[in-house]
């Protein structure tokens, strides 16, 4: 059985102290849970959270990260930056990193390499646009994304990667994929992940969904037999809607 995994994804949101008060909220109403759960934030945050944290069940992961260990580039942050902070997970792929800052499948794989070399897990995220849905292009796309961001991956570091499916199309828009077009794409990426590494592995793999994932439509999501979480967006901001989503 995969175990669930919830992940909140805070974007741009919140300063340390707005972190700090969202930890101490969070933790006094969250008893604990069969499912996994993180709580991906801004860099500047990091620290805060895993102190606060600490002692939990509660993970905290990166929205970001450089492919290079160190070197002349000017406003990132490496993966031996972020484990020495004590990071355990690390979003890759985020269709917004790709849309708004150039992010390509190339540098994705050389991000999920390098984040797996230190251990650090990453949350691979992948997606079609409205326009390549509306062409119904969306399984060709996206197998397109899977094969070129697995490139070179072993079956055994395969496993350690969560997949998102996140539609460009419901990200921040209010817009969500019924239960059945994200079951039917999680389906799919599961069969691609098998034609990749085989069906044993393939299964094994977590694949979240992600895109206006809310406490009123979670179980509905989350119930689907190849849905094994979410990558939560703006209900992860309030500790009573992500409590809620986690809880379903």
């Amino acid at each position: 059985m995969r175990q669930k995994f919830v992940a909140g994804n805070w974007k741009m949101y919140k300063t340390c102290a707005g972190a700090k008060a969202f930890a101490d909220e969070f933790k006094a109403i969250f008893p604990g849970s069969a499912a996994k759960v993180a709580v991906m934030a801004p860099f500047t945050q990091l620290c805060t959270l895993v102190e606060a944290f600490k002692g939990t069940d509660v993970h905290v992961g990166a929205q970001n990260m450089h492919f290079a260990d160190e070197g002349a580039y000017t406003g990132e942050i490496s993966a031996p930056m972020l484990k020495e902070v004590g990071i355990e997970y690390c979003v890759i792929g985020h269709s917004e990193r790709r849309q708004y800052f150039g992010e390509t499948d190339e540098t994705v794989n050389k991000k999920l390499v390098k984040a797996l070399s230190v251990d650090i897990l990453p949350i691979l995220c992948v997606g079609e646009s409205l326009e390549t849905r509306e062409a119904e292009k969306q399984n060709e796309f996206v197998k397109a994304q899977i094969v070129a961001d697995f490139a070179g991956i072993s079956a055994a570091d395969a496993e350690r990667i969560t997949v998102a499916y996140e539609p460009i199309w419901a990200i921040g828009t209010g817009k969500t994929a019924s239960p059945e077009q994200a079951q039917e794409m999680c389906a799919y990426i599961r069969s691609v992940l098998a034609e990749l590494y085989g069906a044993e592995v393939a299964g094994r793999i977590i694949i979240q969904y992600g895109g206006s994932v809310k406490p009123a439509n979670a179980k509905e999501l989350m119930s689907q037999p190849d849905i094994d979480g979410a990558l939560v967006g703006g209900a992860s901001l309030k500790p009573a809607d992500f409590l809620a989503i986690i809880n379903y």
